[in-house]
């Protein structure tokens, strides 16, 4: 089967979202630009993970390459709810980030799961594999391909953090996310914390 590329270099818009209270939530990238708009559903963890790449690759192409680095916009924030319909294309498995030299521009790429493959590093014949002969991602998945400028991955890695932070607070102690009723934290020994 075909596997197939949605590319928008660069979108209109391109958000982290969620759908769902606290606790319930779900989240997602979303891009929108001529006339389509893809939705892919992640875990907040690659959510979080993302903003801080992100915002890595703008410090190391500063530091390597002399990029301007964005000053905080001007224009007020995204705080818009995603679009709808909030249709899930694929759920994302692997996240890729490059910094394009020639027009300074950044590229994430988010590539679907692949519940099929098997991870083997064993040969047929019980030998390990080599190095150079390590499994990789399939070429044959689905991905979200998107081109940002630096402003723009800014306004994103911004609008990423505020998404995360609107979840439910986490316990002092253990960093887990408390419940309106509190939770077992393992920190005291398994009583219930508010």
């Amino acid at each position: 089967m075909a596997h197939q590329v949605f590319a928008f270099e660069p979108p209109e818009r391109f958000v982290a979202g969620t759908v769902g209270p606290p606790g319930e939530r779900t989240f997602y990238l979303q891009a929108r630009g001529g006339g389509r708009l893809i939705s892919v559903v992640l875990e907040k963890v690659q959510v979080s993970l993302l903003a801080e790449k992100l915002e890595e690759l703008l410090a190391e192409a500063h530091q390597r390459f002399a990029l301007e680095l964005p000053a905080p916009s001007a224009d007020p924030p995204d705080n818009e709810p995603l679009e709808s319909p909030v249709d899930e294309e694929f759920r994302v498995g692997t996240l890729g980030l490059a910094f394009d030299v020639e027009d300074n521009s950044v590229i994430i790429e988010a590539i679907a799961t692949d519940d099929t493959a098997e991870f083997d590093t064993e040969t047929d014949d019980g030998a390990e594999l080599g190095e150079d002969e390590a499994p990789t991602i399939s070429d044959d998945l689905d991905r979200l391909r998107v081109r940002l400028t630096p402003a723009g991955v800014r306004d994103f890695i911004d609008r990423a953090r505020r998404v995360i932070a609107a979840g439910r607070p986490p316990c002092p102690l253990c960093g887990q996310p408390l419940d309106s009723s509190g939770h077992l934290c393992p920190r005291h020994n398994g009583y219930h914390r508010r």
